[in-house]
């Protein structure tokens, strides 16, 4: 197995393993007030993780993708954080 697609695939099970305990820490506590505190953190791990994840899948794809489908690649997900900016 490519050891990009190993790492990929390993902080996608930690970011789910972040995600499922934020939800379990939220019934846990079963106040509102918590609930969004513990989401307000999570929205620090996902953008990181996305970030995190598409680079190793970058670095993966550098040398078998045209330069012009890198800058595509990179342009796509700059485009999705300027979308999201505005929420």
């Amino acid at each position: 197995m490519d050891k990009i697609v190993l790492g990929m695939a390993a902080l996608r099970f930690m970011s789910a393993t972040i995600e499922f305990s934020a939800a379990m820490l939220m019934l846990h506590f079963g106040r509102v007030e918590t609930a969004f505190k513990i989401n307000a953190g999570l929205a620090l791990v996902g953008p990181a993780i996305m970030i995190t994840v598409t680079a190793l899948g970058l670095a993966g794809l550098a040398g078998k993708v045209a330069p012009g489908g890198l800058v595509l690649i990179v342009a796509g997900v700059g485009l999705i954080f300027l979308g999201l900016k505005n929420i």
